[in-house]
């Protein structure tokens, strides 16, 4: 690869949202339709979505956090309770734990996948812990054998956060048809397909799905396009507390153009995630992504390890790529480290996770990136002076 950098481009992004006239068009419909609340549009995605990942339910709601929250609450896990999960993750993560008054245990993670340990896992679990919270990061699908083995075996939830992980693969399976009680997703406009803001909960157990669907909605008996229809005075009744974590219509017809075209989403991300391993490997302070057998990975984002004295230049070699129109990011943040969640419990105990949190960085990667634009990002990193 050539040292010699061609002229300056535009600013390089680390990722964009690709929204075309389908969803324009979508939202055009809606706003014409006079529906604009949580209505047939949000119906339509559930069951769009229900069918790609292969599960018998799909919920969807205002975000993946809103998501993990209900998905705990749902599950009965409450103050008092502990749930492990994995501090290499974005705060939500923990923060949905914290909100139903649970404590996270954070666990170790594999320092090839980056996902949370499951042979680390079962000496955090105690008698208060009623969950494993299992991160599916940046798009790499964890060890769910392993995860579905110890929930199973010590009688305890597991749930996935799959905030990254829409169209990644494990064992010829599809994210989202759960391997335990409940997955969760995110439609933020980071992530590969977006609603602007949004979430979906997929779980095959009937009852927890109908329940979740009163709860998004003040955990009203009877939603708005059932007392709509009605032929009757329907009159509902709120016999829990609920929340209001609704999508709306105008976010569900966005969804379902964006499902529409995933498919090419996925492929030409799989396609630069492969340039940029080939390209990069003969960088010797470089690490490229590791993917074990058996899983697809949807490159949600592309992160590489800076190794030798590469790491502690970390921070000045973003600057430096900044400086030439390449935007970057840290590594994913280590949650033990953020003040909520600062303890002396964890020092000494999370190892892998501060060494990753402190050795990566995120590449570019989005669907309207060119092969000069890539070619650009990996022409600066050879003549970066790690």
């Amino acid at each position: 690869m050539s040292t010699v950098l061609n002229p300056i481009p535009a600013m390089i992004p680390v990722a964009r949202p690709y929204l075309g006239e389908e969803e324009e068009q979508g939202v055009l419909e809606v706003l014409r339709s006079g529906w604009v609340t949580q209505g047939p549009r949000v119906a339509e995605f559930e069951d769009r979505f229900a069918k790609y990942v292969g599960c018998e339910h799909a919920i969807a709601v205002s975000s993946c956090t809103t998501a993990l929250q209900l998905a705990l609450f749902a599950l009965g896990i409450k103050a008092g309770d502990e749930v492990i999960c994995p501090s290499l993750s974005f705060i939500a993560t923990a923060n949905s734990i914290a909100s139903v008054g649970a404590t996270p245990v954070f666990g170790d993670i594999d320092p090839r996948t980056y996902n949370l340990d499951p042979a680390l896992v079962e000496s955090l679990i105690t008698p208060r812990t009623k969950a494993i919270l299992v991160v599916h990061q940046i798009g790499l699908a964890a060890e769910m054998d392993a995860f579905k083995k110890l929930a199973d075996s010590h009688g305890i939830k597991l749930i996935e956060d799959a905030a990254c992980a829409i169209g990644s693969t494990y064992s010829g399976r599809r994210i989202g048809r759960p391997f335990g009680d409940l997955t969760c997703f995110s439609f933020h406009p980071r992530k590969i397909m977006t609603t602007g803001e949004g979430g979906m909960i997929t779980t095959s157990d009937s009852g927890l799905a109908e329940r979740i669907r009163r709860l998004r909605q003040h955990a009203m008996s009877l939603s708005d396009v059932s007392r709509h229809n009605a032929k009757y005075a329907a009159i509902e009744t709120y016999d829990e507390m609920g929340f209001n974590f609704r999508m709306t219509d105008m976010q569900a017809a966005v969804g379902i153009a964006q499902l529409g075209r995933l498919a090419e989403l996925l492929g030409k991300r799989n396609q630069f995630a492969e340039r940029y391993t080939q390209s990069l490997k003969e960088l010797t302070w470089i690490e490229t992504p590791y993917v074990p057998e058996g899983r697809r990975h949807n490159y949600q984002s592309y992160m590489v390890r800076l190794t030798c004295d590469a790491v502690a230049r970390r921070d000045a070699i973003m600057q430096e790529l900044l400086e030439k129109n390449i935007s970057t990011r840290r590594g994913i943040m280590a949650i033990h480290r953020e003040l909520p969640y600062r303890s002396e419990r964890w020092v000494g105990r999370l190892r892998e996770t501060e060494l990753a949190t402190d050795s990566c960085m995120i590449l570019p990667l989005f669907h309207q990136m060119s092969e000069a634009d890539q070619d650009y990002v990996i022409d600066a990193l050879f003549a970066v002076r790690a």
